[in-house]
């Protein structure tokens, strides 16, 4: 990957940088419960990446937090600002999710996960990228992607 394609993000006061070496794996949005109460929003927008692709500057720390699948999420977050800029899901080793929206330029979902909990008032208008629960990820992701996280 070349450095043009590198991407690069931050908390909300800049303490945290960091930077992504390759190119993501996937991006989705989730609208479970969980993910509603952890960011006060309606739906929380991740990409994930591999964990040795990731670069950060800055203070964080982490807390876990609830899962649908009970294994739980670390959630770490800058400690002037408090920004959550990505999550380790306990269930997903050697692969990390970053929060989208605090990527300099964000990503358009390639899927929206739980969405028999989404708010009613959000509408979703490629129905083709929705999941009731969690996908299949064999046969949602892209193959190249699948290869990368072996």
């Amino acid at each position: 990957m070349n450095k043009k394609n590198i991407l690069n993000g931050s908390c909300g006061c800049g303490n945290v940088k960091y930077k992504i070496d390759d190119k993501p794996l996937f991006t989705q949005a989730c609208h479970c419960n969980d993910c509603k109460k952890s960011t006060g929003s309606s739906f929380v927008i991740h990409t994930m990446v591999l964990e040795n692709d990731l670069k950060i500057s800055g203070d964080i720390a982490s807390i876990e937090l609830p899962t649908g699948s009970g294994k739980g999420v670390n959630a770490y977050f800058c400690i002037i600002c408090r920004v959550y800029v990505f999550c380790k899901y306990n269930i997903s080793k050697g692969r990390v999710a970053i929060r989208t929206q605090t990527l300099e330029k964000t990503i358009e979902p390639q899927a929206h996960i739980f969405v028999k909990d989404k708010d009613p008032w959000i509408e979703i208008t490629n129905k083709e990228i929705c999941h009731d629960k969690m996908y299949d990820r064999e046969k949602t992701w892209s193959k190249e992607s699948l290869e990368r996280i072996k």
